[in-house]
């Protein structure tokens, strides 16, 4: 009888140990690790959000600014316009 149930909290260990359900239950338990993972979590994505905006958005206005340049009638004018606002705004 306690051979197999040995052998069952054999299998339900390694079967934990597989799933790294002792790291989840130890964070789930631990308040100050919850905030401190969920801080820096936030902080990660927001320096990567400003980072990933900038750049979209310097690509834009240099590819507006070599559409302006062609000389396209109404387009030009246009682009031309928004160009002027974001440059006069940073």
């Amino acid at each position: 009888m306690f051979g197999r149930l040995n052998k069952n909290l054999d299998r339900l260990n390694h079967f934990l140990e597989e799933k790294n359900i002792e790291e989840l239950i130890y964070i789930l338990g631990s308040r100050k690790e919850i905030a401190k993972r969920n801080f820096w979590a936030g902080l990660s994505r927001g320096v990567g959000i400003g980072i990933g905006v900038t750049l979209i958005t310097a690509i834009l206005v240099m590819i507006l600014q070599k559409i302006v340049t062609l000389n396209l009638p109404v387009i030009g004018e246009f682009i031309a316009e928004i160009v002027e606002i974001v440059e006069k705004n940073v």
